[in-house]
């Protein structure tokens, strides 16, 4: 089975449109692991744009024993963040104040050693490191090479490709995959994942975990966020079964 991560980032983003205490991504967190969710991702951004400091204290508090990824950049505020609060997973991205979501994935080829020092440091408090990285055969080397324990394949370009991009997409994310797998490296994905494409990616043998926010956020709208999760895992299940 492949392991459902939900993003609560916008929640978060729906809250702190009007300013109100409400939606609650904690809340929404505890929902989505009572739908069957394996994990709960958060994006802590240097500029705050939706999860706050408050709000990753909480989700590690109040949901013991549930897997908690954070999602950070590799900057020395983050890592002593993700320090103190102790989360399973940290998952080191991009960061560009100007995008509007992740652009693309971690160049950790050119992360050197002031990249390395973060996922040791990391690594020294227990913390599973991933890297969010295109599925590019040096890029994934490099994660091998830092000491990370997990990569995340950015799936945006699968998920923005029409016609036969598409293929050749899938084709690469399945690559990527095989690659991280033989170096003995955990394999998750996520970006642009949706009920409408994830059933291609999600039959990559390889695969074993996707994180999925914005999406199940959107579909909430109108089938519930349980039921959004629960329609998300039925078709993991599906892939897998197929």
């Amino acid at each position: 089975m492949i392991r459902l991560h939900v993003n609560v980032d916008h929640v978060a983003t729906l809250r702190n449109a009007r300013g109100t205490p409400y939606p609650d991504p904690t809340e929404a967190a505890k929902l989505c692991v009572g739908a069957g969710a394996h994990g709960i991702t958060a994006h802590l951004r240097e500029d705050r744009r939706h999860i706050r400091d408050e709000d990753v204290e909480r989700l590690r508090r109040e949901l013991p024993g549930v897997t908690f990824n954070l999602e950070m950049a590799a900057t020395a505020e983050m890592v002593a963040i993700a320090k103190h609060v102790g989360p399973d997973v940290v998952t080191l991205v991009p960061e560009r104040r100007e995008e509007r979501t992740t652009e693309g994935g971690l160049d950790v080829v050119a992360g050197g050693r002031a990249l390395e020092a973060h996922v040791a440091e990391l690594a020294l408090r227990g913390i599973k490191v991933s890297l969010f990285i295109a599925p590019v055969e040096a890029q994934i080397q490099a994660a091998k090479e830092m000491g990370a324990r997990q990569i995340e394949l950015h799936t945006g370009e699968y998920a923005h490709a029409s016609g036969a991009a598409v293929t050749r997409e899938l084709d690469r994310l399945a690559a990527g995959a095989r690659a991280a797998s033989r170096l003995g490296l955990e394999v998750a994905a996520g970006h642009g994942l949706t009920r409408d494409n994830i059933l291609p990616v999600a039959k990559i043998p390889e695969l074993a975990e996707v994180n999925i926010g914005h999406a199940l956020v959107a579909d909430a709208v109108f089938m519930s966020l349980g039921g959004a999760v629960r329609a998300m895992g039925d078709l993991l299940a599906l892939a897998r079964a197929a």
